[in-house]
């Protein structure tokens, strides 16, 4: 086991040993309360895992420009595309910031890629925006084909 001084790396961290004084002790249940608030505190902070075609709370806490100890949550969408609809309308209302815009696909040639994808060749690039109300995914001229892939947002919302 490692232990770690960087607060970054502890910040929501569960105590790895607790002294926990005996049931009839004063103490007990102040203990327990303690512990159990860090529990919650901890998980509930964690980053979720979900990638789900419905808007989803992705639990990671972005600071607010005017108070950087009050935190705001973040959001996730993901969206299934293909090479006929590398633009579609992402339905999301509220959105002010994207914190991560990213994804994958699968081209003609069977190969899998990222997106989005950096070509040693400007014409096979393949780029993603994001405006207020579409996702745009744009290929350069000698970009592959694509017979599927996922696109995933994570943003922030009013």
């Amino acid at each position: 086991m490692s232990f770690s001084s960087d607060q970054p790396l502890t910040a929501n961290q569960l105590p790895i040993s607790i002294e926990i004084p005996k049931e009839n002790s004063e103490k007990f249940y102040e203990i327990i309360e303690l512990l159990f608030k860090r529990i919650a505190n901890s998980v509930n902070t964690k980053e979720g895992s979900l990638y789900d075609l419905q808007e989803v709370a992705n639990f990671q806490q972005f600071f607010t420009d005017s108070d950087t100890q009050n935190f705001r949550p973040g959001y996730r969408r993901t969206f299934r595309f293909n090479d006929a609809s590398l633009t579609f309308a992402h339905n999301i209302t509220g959105i002010v910031e994207c914190t991560r815009i990213y994804g994958t696909a699968v081209t003609a040639a069977g190969n899998f890629i990222p997106i989005p994808y950096v070509s040693t060749t400007l014409v096979n690039q393949i780029q993603i925006d994001v405006s207020p109300t579409q996702v745009i995914i744009t290929k350069g001229a000698g970009a592959p084909a694509i017979t599927q892939g996922i696109i995933v947002l994570e943003y922030l919302k009013t």
